[in-house]
């Protein structure tokens, strides 16, 4: 691992995901996934969303859209959070996975958008309760 690379993925994964969430990561990481996670850590994080080609925003709506038409559901409530930090709004959200509907599936997209309408609500909850 280059470790400028590293600590780059650490320092834009903390601001798209939040401190409690690579904190909780972290502590999670065992040596079975160590690896693993240094290599998201540099290639997802210290390369793709570290790059200034496009913005945060952009990449988020890219990233859920991806997401959903490829069926890993298992990462959108993730990522539907990151939008508080990326600046992608509800209505961008709406809008990508109305692409995913037209151009991967309606199934998927209409996953997708449960998942994301049961994570906003949470978010909402969790901020009302602060």
């Amino acid at each position: 691992m280059t470790d400028s690379r590293y600590e780059q993925g650490m320092k834009v994964r903390r601001s798209v995901l939040g401190d409690a969430h690579v904190d909780r990561a972290e502590v999670a990481k065992t040596p079975f996934d160590e690896a693993f996670q240094g290599l998201i850590t540099e290639g997802a994080w210290g390369t793709v969303w570290a790059s200034d080609g496009i913005s945060q925003r952009d990449r988020s709506m890219l990233t859920l859209a991806l997401l959903a038409a490829l069926g890993n559901f298992g990462e959108i409530p993730m990522h539907i959070r990151a939008t508080a930090r990326t600046g992608a709004s509800k209505q961008d959200v709406i809008e990508a996975f109305q692409h995913v509907a037209i151009y991967a599936g309606v199934p998927r997209a209409n996953h997708a958008l449960k998942l994301a309408k049961q994570t906003y609500a949470e978010m909402d909850a969790e901020y009302a309760a602060d």
